[in-house]
């Protein structure tokens, strides 16, 4: 078992619970709630602040509270999705190198993404578009700058891009086939936000 602890905040209308995955086995995940020891839970067990572990799948495990499911997975950063009133928010906490992480669904898929105010597009490494059901050959071919100078790559549009109970519709993105690791929210997702950083914490609120 590896000694990663991610933190995952679930808020619902009434409460909410933070809730740190220590490690995962199977259908078995080594949970903290609201800072106590850690202790095993198995799938299907409820949580001290009354959330329910529903599943474990390979380092992820999937919490339900208020009817809402969230996936935390080993590695991440601090991150919740909050509802207050009529807007939504974002919560991100860094993690130990400075990068934001989200985990999320792009057209279904699940995703692993890293936010990039630096980058006009979202962009996606081609096997994770290919995952995801993109036919980026299909898209416009353009040519983008890189660390290692000007490459190729494919203009697409992503139907749907989903975090928590959050869903973001036709995000303008590129696909490269080389040198992209992770998935990068550039402006185009970011600017569907207000965005606001107290310390190293940023928030981004959904404008209406």
């Amino acid at each position: 078992m590896r000694a990663l602890a991610v933190f995952l905040t679930l808020c619902c209308a009434a409460a909410h619970a933070d809730v740190s995955v220590m490690g995962v086995m199977s259908n078995r995940a080594l949970l903290s709630v609201d800072g106590g020891p850690p202790r095993m839970y198995a799938v299907g067990a409820a949580l001290p602040d009354g959330s329910r572990l529903v599943a474990v799948n390979g380092n992820d495990a999937v919490i339900e509270q208020g009817g809402r499911r969230y996936t935390a997975s080993l590695g991440q950063p601090a991150a919740r999705v909050a509802s207050p009133g009529a807007g939504k928010k974002l919560i991100l906490a860094p993690d130990g190198l400075g990068h934001y992480l989200l985990t999320g669904e792009i057209n279904g898929a699940q995703a692993r993404m890293m936010i990039d105010t630096g980058a006009s597009l979202v962009a996606l490494p081609a096997a994770d578009a290919e995952r995801m059901g993109i036919e980026y050959r299909k898209g416009r071919r353009v040519f983008v700058n890189t660390a290692n100078g000007q490459a190729t790559a494919w203009r697409v549009r992503i139907d749907r891009l989903r975090i928590g109970d959050m869903e973001l519709n036709q995000l303008d993105a590129v696909v490269h086939e080389h040198g992209l690791s992770i998935i990068l929210l550039g402006n185009s997702f970011l600017n569907r936000f207000n965005m606001q950083r107290d310390g190293d914490q940023m928030t981004l609120e959904r404008r209406h």
